[in-house]
């Protein structure tokens, strides 16, 4: 572990500026953004009308969403890079490579692949079940209490926007959880009797982008869950047999 926290400081100016690069992209991008955003019927359902309050809202709002892109892409270069220097990680607290695993993983472009096959899954999972289920939900629950169905646009987006970050973060869960595991930052057996902890972090984290139903608790966590037990499962079945001679 030692060794692990000494490399990420060792890129930490590495991974500022990745951060300040993505976040320079991110900000004319995330106009672009909203205006689909408002655009797109989908997103917005026909009962509900969208204010702005402030004049400074959409330069607010730009400025989180760049925030957004520029720590998406700084988590896409974080897994990179652990991939490509797990090998020097584990040379350094010279602990033998029982799996000849950081030969394979030295290859940069499969992890690309798969890091970015888990990204669009999360996209898909967002845009096809999580975001029309819960906004549906909120504006049915407003109706229903008699409220005005009127949404503030950085709150809409906001809204939006965290619910597609959460799930590309969390769809990567897989391939963290096996590298971790494999350059010996975090022991199987250390994710297995923390299980419950896990599971609570999962749905806390559920609860505070979500509405407090357990529906809503489910869609957004409940994915993290079964990738992470998924992610068990695979270690188990391809990394914990000794090669045959």
């Amino acid at each position: 572990m030692r060794e692990f926290i000494q490399h990420l400081q060792n890129r930490s100016y590495a991974f500022m500026i990745i951060f300040i690069v993505g976040f320079l992209i991110g900000y004319p991008i995330s106009e672009e953004i909203i205006e689909l955003l408002l655009s797109s019927e989908g997103y917005k359902p026909s009962n509900v009308e969208i204010i702005i309050l402030q004049p400074m809202e959409v330069i607010l709002l730009q400025l989180q969403m760049g925030t957004q892109i520029g720590f998406l892409l700084l988590i896409f270069i974080f897994i990179i890079d652990i991939a490509a220097n797990s090998h020097k990680i584990i040379k350094r607290t010279k602990i033998r490579n029982k799996y000849n695993f950081d030969w394979k993983i030295g290859r940069i472009i499969p992890i690309i692949i798969i890091s970015l096959f888990l990204a669009m899954a999360g996209i898909i999972y967002s845009h096809e079940i999580l975001i029309p289920m819960l906004l549906d939900y909120l504006s049915r629950d407003a109706t229903s209490s008699g409220l005005s169905s009127t949404w503030r646009l950085k709150s809409w987006i906001t809204f939006i926007t965290g619910l597609y970050f959460s799930s590309i973060i969390g769809f990567q869960i897989p391939l963290v959880t096996i590298l971790l595991i494999r350059v010996k930052f975090v022991k199987r057996e250390t994710i297995l009797e923390n299980r419950r902890v896990l599971w609570f972090a999962a749905l806390l984290f559920g609860a505070l982008i979500s509405p407090p139903d357990p529906l809503s608790l489910f869609l957004v966590g409940g994915p993290m869950l079964i990738l992470l037990e998924i992610s068990l499962v695979l270690d188990k079945i391809v990394f914990s047999k000794k090669p045959s001679n």
